[in-house]
């Protein structure tokens, strides 16, 4: 390889950590065109283990803001220990642990997820998108919280399908 080719690849993998950060933290913001625009206009597949699976970025969008950008929901999703393998100058594969964490005031419920992620990253026009996402839950906590303010664990362990 190059010095030109590693100085190519150490700025594309960059450049695909500030990606997976802006989708993150637009998940968190309500922010949906910032989410829209992470993921590929024309294949993006999105496969979140307790969601149904998507075959764009469009249909998914609109999941998410349905169950995601409402009043009263709070969401924090801090990913670490990312590692991206390049296939190619234009194709990357990235795995990452993730805390979710959620505050649900309508259902009064707190919930924590340990996730896995699986993503493809393409580079299309100079810049990298998300072509392929896939999670797996590890862990999960949820837990309702009284009026009084005491919380109860409801599930420990294994996290329940939301759909289906």
């Amino acid at each position: 390889m190059t010095l030109e080719e590693r100085v190519q690849q150490l700025e594309d993998d960059r450049a695909i950590r500030d990606l997976k950060a802006r989708y993150l933290r637009a998940c968190d913001g309500k922010d949906a065109e910032t989410v829209r625009d992470t993921l590929h206009p024309a294949r993006a597949i999105i496969d979140y283990e307790g969601f149904p699976p998507f075959d764009n970025r469009d249909d998914f969008v609109a999941i998410y803001q349905q169950f995601g950008c409402q009043p009263g929901i709070f969401d924090m999703h801090h990913a670490a220990n990312g590692v991206i393998t390049f296939d190619g100058p234009a194709r990357a594969t990235g795995q990452w642990a993730l805390y979710f964490h959620n505050i649900n005031l309508a259902q009064r419920a707190l919930t924590q997820f340990g996730v896995e992620y699986d993503d493809v990253y393409v580079k299309e026009g100079g810049r990298w998108w998300i072509s392929e996402t896939k999670s797996r839950r590890t862990s999960c906590l949820i837990q309702t919280v009284d009026e009084a303010g005491a919380a109860t664990v409801t599930v420990m362990g294994e996290a329940p399908t939301v759909f289906g």
